[in-house]
């Protein structure tokens, strides 16, 4: 009973949330009702997710009943005991719902699948509100289609640092875009960022500090002052990324041997959708993780859906030679800046160190959302500089016609 009453109260919550976000930010009705298609379809893919882990398995059953065997707990158990970086800080946020409340697996799902959207919700919005156009693909447009996509659903509809990583990035982004006013937003959403993947956070916040420093958004004499900021911060917050990562220093060495150590482990036999990634090239493996698996890697239903995702961002990417251009990096939202910034470090880490296609899925959900919004992006911003372009070459032929038309009245007269 508990279960259902804690459902219904968050649904309402949320349905009312999204009326009051679509009327604060002036979505017009139809991207309001978006809102709420979104809503439930994610609570499909939590209802999905259950079903999933229960029949294959995975880590987030143990997440939410406390049971993961690499967190050992001396002497009486408590809430505070689990407080702590990466696993132990899941466990420690389930701790309440789950052994104080008593509530179910599956509600768990749903709450961190609300928590999912939530973090599309901050995107959507922020899409709706700062892209000058759409776009269409196979006569699709690609807002709002984007925000449907399986996978991108899928992996943020559960329990575990997925969801919370995906809601805790997309509401860094939304802190960000209104840093002057939202900054105390962004340090929550970065402390959970942080503590349940210290490295996503180091690159979080590195990420954000070069795309704001670089950007014409900010005041320079802010600059300094941020990049003073950034550098304390990441000093700070190294220490405990490499005790998280198990290296002694940031080396090309240390990280040689820890993209060898974690390659080797991933691709093992034993994982079933392991690829030999020590045998790529770079650009290989950089295409593996951004595309991969298509149709043929497909080893179930989550990877033969995440295969048309990755079709998808295929054939946009041919589309970034064209519409790259200095005046689009120039206008594009902070948001998207930080989020592009953040996903190269990323992308060349995760590229280099996983050797399982579904460990990929997983890990790149985090963060390719903001390359499909990037590459949108230029096409949009390139589309509406070609209209403003045609409008004006019409209104110069007016002109001249205008001209044309009075001489020739003035010349018969």
């Amino acid at each position: 009973m508990l279960d259902l009453i804690v459902i219904i109260v968050c649904l309402i919550a949320l349905i009312s949330t999204n009326i009051s976000m679509a009327r604060k930010f002036g979505l017009p009705n139809k991207y309001e009702l978006h809102l709420h298609y979104l809503l439930f379809y994610h609570l499909f893919f939590s209802l999905f997710f259950t079903w999933y882990i229960l029949n294959f398995g995975g880590d987030s059953q143990g997440y939410w009943k406390l049971g993961m065997e690499q967190v050992l707990i001396k002497g009486e158990e408590t809430w505070m005991k689990y407080f702590g970086e990466s696993t132990t800080f899941i466990l420690w946020l389930n701790y309440f719902p789950s052994r104080i409340l008593g509530l179910n697996y599956i509600t768990g799902n749903i709450l961190y699948g609300f928590l999912g959207f939530c973090g599309i919700r901050y995107l959507f919005v922020l899409t709706a509100q700062y892209f000058p156009t759409n776009h269409k693909v196979l006569n699709i447009p690609l807002f709002p289609t984007i925000f449907y996509m399986a996978n991108f659903n899928f992996w943020s509809a559960g329990v575990g640092k997925d969801a919370l990583c995906f809601w805790g990035i997309a509401w860094f982004m939304f802190a960000v875009q209104k840093y002057n006013t939202r900054w105390w937003q962004g340090a929550i959403a970065l402390f959970f960022v942080y503590m349940a993947r210290p490295h996503m956070g180091q690159a979080l916040i590195g990420g954000a500090a070069i795309a704001i420093i670089l950007g014409s958004e900010i005041r320079r004499e802010y600059k300094f002052t941020l990049g003073i900021v950034a550098m304390v911060a990441t000093v700070y917050l190294s220490s405990s990324t490499l005790e998280f990562l198990k290296i002694e220093d940031f080396s090309l060495e240390s990280m040689e041997e820890l993209t060898d150590k974690t390659a080797g482990l991933l691709s093992s036999g034993n994982v079933g959708s392991g690829v030999d990634i020590s045998s790529y090239s770079l650009p290989m493996r950089i295409f593996t993780y951004l595309y991969r698996p298509i149709f043929i890697d497909a080893h179930n239903i989550m990877a033969f859906l995440s295969s048309f995702e990755n079709a998808l961002y295929l054939w946009l990417s041919f589309f970034i030679v064209r519409n790259w251009t200095p005046e689009a990096l120039r206008d594009m939202p902070v948001f998207l800046k930080v989020g592009f910034v953040t996903l190269i470090p990323v992308t060349l880490a995760f590229a280099n160190s996983l050797g399982n296609l579904g460990a990929i899925m997983r890990m790149k959900n985090m963060m390719m959302v903001y390359f499909v919004l990037f590459i949108f992006f230029l096409i949009v911003y390139n589309k509406k500089l070609r209209y403003l372009k045609y409008l004006e070459k019409q209104r110069y032929y007016q002109r001249r016609k205008e001209i044309i038309a009075q001489k020739e009245a003035a010349r018969k007269e």
